[in-house]
């Protein structure tokens, strides 16, 4: 993929050294993802591939159509300043960047990005959130690119462009990259799964605890095999699944519903999560199975990283040690709170939102630095 070279050990926004302290919490993105997000109408989401509401890869000039597409079929509100929201993007990003810059965890990214507009746009936005990037790569080639269109309802469709895209390989991870840390979050992708395994035998032999989401029941449904193969290893603490994905991953049981998700999961993890959208989520570790409800009434404005910021919540309740129903809880106020706006990122009015919420909630806030 090129000559590539690790970012200085700085803060890259302001210059300022990072901590020698490892971050508490790392996640892998292999590649350094911008998205591209957009309210659309429903005609646009007929004329792509794929089904509406999931995600799954699409070529270069594939991307660069429904670009050009979604100019035609802009839905625009009073409140958005563009119709075209670019921003670091990508499940683990989000999540990273959430607990960051929401609840103060000490966060860093292992990954690659290209030499061009869309990486210099990525690595801006990340450091500018207090995330750890000295274990970001850069090398010569494209940054990955994301077309996250909304409907009407709030519900998004993804289309990433990855075949291409400059990432960090199996074989470039070191023992250095993940000593020190707690946690290591991870998406499913089969097209990661090289590098996946490889970061989960490092990240082990540090007594790095595994954090793994589902990421789509695209994924889900059609490489359940390597998914089961992944789980069934003993290597994943935690595992994330939304409705569609857990029903996905039980297709051709007699019972699919949360709950038996759940249990499945829990069979392999220390700790299972289901959420439900706007049913809340369910939870399950050792013996002990809560159902929270979704908090706040707000519409869902945008979906996207509805279930990467229910992470960012439900890590933070772990890490500070707290009950598995108080990271559930946390978990729906973080989860909330992204949905009022667009985009995967977090506005400043809408974590104040979510520390009223958890305030309300007698949740303990976040110790933020000045």
């Amino acid at each position: 993929m090129g000559a590539e070279q690790l970012l200085p050990e700085t803060d890259i926004a302001n210059g300022k050294p990072f901590e020698d302290e490892a971050p508490v919490i790392l996640g892998l993105q292999p590649a350094a993802l911008v998205d591209h997000v957009a309210r659309v109408d429903w005609s646009l989401l007929n004329q792509i591939p794929g089904d509406p509401g999931g995600s799954i890869p699409v070529a270069y000039d594939e991307l660069e159509c429904i670009l050009n597409e979604v100019k035609t079929h802009i839905v625009s509100t009073p409140e958005d300043t563009s119709p075209v929201k670019t921003i670091a993007g990508g499940s683990v990003a989000n999540t990273i960047r959430g607990l960051a810059s929401g609840f103060g965890v000490t966060c860093g990214i292992i990954g690659a990005y290209g030499d061009d507009e869309q990486g210099h746009l990525f690595v801006s936005n990340m450091s500018s959130r207090e995330v750890n990037l000295s274990r970001l790569r850069i090398k010569k080639g494209p940054t990955a690119q994301c077309v996250c269109l909304v409907d009407e309802l709030g519900n998004r469709t993804m289309r990433p462009f990855l075949s291409s895209a400059v990432k960090i390989q199996a074989d470039e991870l070191t023992r250095d990259d993940f000593k020190g840390s707690k946690w290591l979050i991870l998406r499913y992708a089969v097209l990661n799964l090289e590098v996946i395994r490889a970061a989960i035998r490092i990240a082990k032999q540090e007594q790095v605890l595994i954090s793994l989401d589902l990421a789509s029941f695209e994924m889900v449904r059609d490489f359940r095999a390597p998914l089961l193969q992944l789980l069934k290893s003993g290597d994943i603490d935690l595992c994330f699944a939304n409705e569609d994905e857990a029903t996905e991953l039980l297709r051709g049981e007699v019972d699919c519903s949360p709950e038996a998700a759940i249990d499945f999961l829990a069979k392999y993890c220390r700790w299972a999560v289901v959420t439900l959208g706007s049913n809340g989520s369910i939870a399950k570790h050792g013996n002990e199975v809560v159902q929270v409800p979704a908090i706040g009434e707000a519409k869902a404005v945008d979906a996207t990283g509805a279930g990467d910021l229910f992470a960012s919540g439900f890590l933070y309740g772990l890490v500070k040690g707290l009950s598995l129903e108080e990271c559930c809880r946390i978990g729906s106020c973080s989860g909330g709170c992204v949905i009022r706006s667009l985009g995967g990122e977090v506005t400043p009015d809408n974590w104040q939102w979510m520390y009223k919420q958890m305030q309300i909630q007698g949740l303990p806030l976040p110790i933020l630095d000045a």
